[in-house]
Parts: structure tokens; sequence; C-alpha cells
């Protein structure tokens, strides 16, 4: 690309004639590099216009800067593109400088409060076991064709000119179908804009990330982007189709009137196009019948929880959408295995079981809590700690939730960032109390994540369980500026063998 095509892609009038190729589109001032374009970006902690003079000495060919940006510049020795939005502006360079690899997939978008992560990983899953090639990318991993490796930005969604390098690279390795664990951040700031979705799929939509978006309603309308771009991808082909959950009758209303394409429902309660019926939970998964227009046939999950059967149902949604056999559907449900982190049970031969979960919002604590509490012979025990930099309501829900549904808990540090730690634990241990529980017999505080999860462990029985939440598949925490390498499962292992538990 050059820079009267990037002009062209930011519908600019043309420039003087140049055969000056561009290397490469940045958005950090630090990996630019001769040839260059820079796209000066507002970020949550410095804006990218402060960093022009820096891009421009390391080699940047052009700038692109925010309209309202442009006339305080004064004279720049290099052109200046100016745009509206400089997010918009870099999603859509970056689409073009990669020759928009969405087009030549199938790009299947999955969103939703809680849930998206496993729903990802399963329509990855069913597609592979259908003959598909798939590629996927979300929170814990990516995965290129048969290659993966950790996602280890600690976001959901990269930035734009990640995403389409993904998408290129899927291109590349003959990837027929794009997953794309699509977060309300990655929509509401113009990171998936010109991914050229195919297929929407939404879990459930309830209230967070209140930092970004002010309000549930705000949250609720980033999340339906992912529908409305179904109508923004251009002409592919194949079908293009949204999916909801008819038992979150809320968020299904609001995506449907978002889209023109055909959409498509899945439930366990409410009717739906996809259900499950006669469904049956056990310590060791579900047992239900796949309900579809084209017939029903018996599926043994082997993934507990109902939330679980709600995710397997979307996935099977999706999977049905793209053509596979209904057959062929309930066999591959019956040897999923989900993302790492999500439900993972840790057992080094102790006589109480241990799980390790990613929930760190109060709805996923408790979709969590309620699925191993009749599971649990003995007490239930559950460590937490909530993000700093994160709605402060998120503090006060997970409390009550643990508060009800947990014999004991251990408080302990998640990713304060640039918050004060004690005033994080401070706040849940004011819910906690709120509702009646005393520190020192129903809860303890210990801000140290490896002291406390060895005091959660130390003090299990047999027939115990303990729950580990907020950490999941991460593979640090966060304080200040300052990021620890961390493994979750890694570090109860080895708490687990100080005890004296080390087989397995």
């Amino acid at each position: 690309m050059d820079l009267n095509e990037a002009r062209a892609v930011l519908r600019l009038p043309a420039g003087p004639a140049t055969r000056a190729r561009l290397t490469a589109i940045a958005y950090d001032s630090r990996v630019v590099r001769p040839g260059s374009l820079f796209v000066a970006v507002p970020g949550f902690h410095v804006d990218g216009h402060r960093y022009l003079n820096t891009a421009i000495h390391a080699g940047a060919a052009a700038v692109v800067v925010r309209r309202d940006h442009a006339l305080q510049l004064g004279s720049l020795p290099v052109p200046v593109l100016a745009v509206e939005d400089t997010r918009a502006a870099l999603s859509a360079l970056s689409a073009a400088f990669y020759d928009h690899p969405g087009r030549a997939l199938r790009v299947l978008g999955v969103t939703g409060t809680d849930g998206k992560t496993t729903t990802s990983y399963l329509i990855s899953e069913l597609l592979e076991a259908g003959g598909f090639s798939t590629g996927l990318m979300g929170t814990v991993q990516f995965k290129v064709g048969p290659d993966w490796r950790e996602n280890d930005t600690r976001q959901t969604t990269p930035e734009a000119p990640e995403v389409h390098q993904l998408l290129a690279e899927m291109r590349a390795a003959g990837v027929t179908h794009a997953v794309v664990e699509s977060s309300s951040h990655g929509l509401e700031l113009h990171k998936l804009d010109d991914c050229a979705y195919d297929a929407a799929v939404v879990t459930n939509v309830g209230s967070d990330h209140l930092e970004l978006h002010g309000t549930t309603e705000a949250y609720l309308a980033a999340k339906g982007r992912l529908f409305a771009l179904l109508d923004e991808a251009g002409p592919k082909p194949g079908p293009r189709y949204g999916v909801v959950n008819a038992d979150h009758p809320r968020s299904a209303t609001h995506m449907r009137a978002r889209t023109r394409a055909e959409v498509r429902s899945y439930g366990i309660d409410a009717p739906a196009d996809v259900y499950a019926a006669d469904l049956h939970l056990d310590a060791g998964g579900a047992t239900f019948a796949l309900v579809t227009p084209a017939g029903a046939r018996p599926v043994r999950l082997p993934l507990p929880g109902r939330f679980n059967v709600s995710n397997a149902l979307a996935a099977a949604t999706v999977a049905w959408m793209e053509g596979m056999d209904l057959e062929m559907i309930a066999r591959a449900l019956g040897g999923v295995y989900g993302p790492p982190g999500r439900m993972q049970r840790v057992a080094a031969g102790q006589p109480f079981t241990v799980v390790v979960d990613y929930a760190h919002t109060g709805p996923a604590l408790e979709k969590v809590l309620e699925t191993l509490r009749p599971l649990t012979a003995g007490k239930l025990t559950v460590l937490f700690g909530c993000a700093g930099g994160r709605s402060p309501e998120r503090r006060a829900g997970m409390g009550s939730v643990a508060a009800a549904l947990a014999d004991y808990i251990v408080l302990t540090n998640e990713d304060p960032h640039e918050e004060d730690p004690a005033a994080i634990l401070a706040a849940i241990a004011a819910a906690l109390t709120s509702r009646g529980r005393a520190q020192g017999q129903d809860f303890a505080v210990i801000p140290d994540r490896r002291e406390a999860i060895h005091a959660a462990l130390a003090r299990a029985q047999p027939g115990d369980l303990v729950l580990l939440a907020g950490k999941g598949h991460e593979q640090s925490i966060i304080s200040g500026r300052t990021k620890t390498a961390w493994d979750e499962v890694r570090v109860t292992r080895a708490e687990l063998a100080a005890l004296g538990f080390s087989a397995g």
C-alpha cells in the first residue's frame, strides 16, 4: 500500500504522486520503523498524538491524526492525514494493508458478558470435528490451523493491526473458519470493524466494563455492534446470520434489531430453534437431547454446569448453520475439552477437590459456585479478588455472591493495576460483612496470592472443594505497571506439594 492508497482507504483527496511503499501500520511509536504509517490513537493512559515527533524521528513516512489535533500541530516534515476518528482509521488501514483477509474466511464472532471464551473454543472444536480448519482469536490463546500460542496481551481483542495480521496468517495457513472472541472493548474501540463477519453469536449481556461504557445501555449497545457489523461486511459467499440466547430475552431482542441478517436462537428454558430437552446435570457433565429443526440427537457433554450446556447449544447452533450433520455435532460434543483455566480441576492425590476458574465478575462467580455447590460433599471454599481499573460495583457484587454461596472465603489480590490493593480488598470485605459474614470466622484477607492459596488449601478437609477464581489461564499479575509472571495451576500444584500432595 502506498500513501495515496492509504488516503483512498480513508476517503481523503489524493496527494502528490509517490511510489514509496508503506512498510507497516503502527500505533505505538516504539515499534515504528522507516516507512511506517503512524496512526495517533488516544489511549487510556497516553495519547499517541504526544509521540508524533518520536514516530517521525524513527522513520514514519506519514502520520494519521484526529482533525481536532491537526489544527494544533503546525508544520511537520511528513504528510499528515487528518481524520475524524483515528481508531476507526486504524482498523480500515490495517484491513487494507493485509489485503482484507477476513473476506477470504468464514469469520464467526462471539460476544457476551460470560461464556464467550468457552463458546469460541467449542465452536472451533465442533468445526474441526466436521472437517473444517479453524483459527481462533480470544482471551486465552490464538490458534492458526493446528498451531497454538498464548495470548499474552491481557486483552481479549488485540489492536486492529494484530487482528488483521492474525487473520492474514489464518488465510495463508488454509484456515476456512476464523472464530473471533469479540469483546465490548474491541467493538467499542473499532478494533474489529473490518473483519467481515459472517456470523455473530451472543451468549448473554449483564453489567460489566462500565469504566469504559458508562451505563449498562451503552455496554449493551457496544455488544450489539457485532450484529450491526454483519450488514457491513460486503459481498461474501455463504450464509450470514446471528445466534442469540433465548433465555436472555433483553439481549436477544436488542441483537435482532441491530441486523438484517437471519437470526437463530438457542436456549434451555425459553422456546428456541435449538434447545436441550431432558436435561440432567451431574458431577461429570450433562446429558440431554439436542433438538434442532433438523431433528434430535442424544448428547453426553463432559463439561459440568448448566451454563456449559448453554455454551454448547450456542456452538451447536453455529455448527448446524455451517452445514454440519446433526449426528456429527452430537458426537463431537461428547469429546470437547473447552479452554484452559475454565473449571479446570487440579488433582495431586489430595482428598479434596481443587478447581481453577477465570470467573472474575459477580455473575460468572455465581454461576460457578451454583454449579459446584451441589457437587461438594463437605465445605465449599472460594478464593478471589478483583482487578483494579474496573467498575467498583463488581467488588460488591462478587462479595455478595460469595457470602451467599460459599462456606468460607479467602480474599486476595488479583490484578490491582494502579489502584490501592488494600482498598479493593476492603470493598469486597465490606460486602461480606454487610451480608453477616465475620472476618476471622467466615473469611480471611491475605493479599499475597500464593500465601492465600496455601491457606485455602491447608484448611481443606476430605470431601471439601476449593475454588480458585479470577486468574484462570492468565500468566501474570499486574500491580502498578509491573507484570509478574504467574501460573495459577502451577502455583496450586506447588502448594499442594508443599502440603504433601504431589501425585498425578
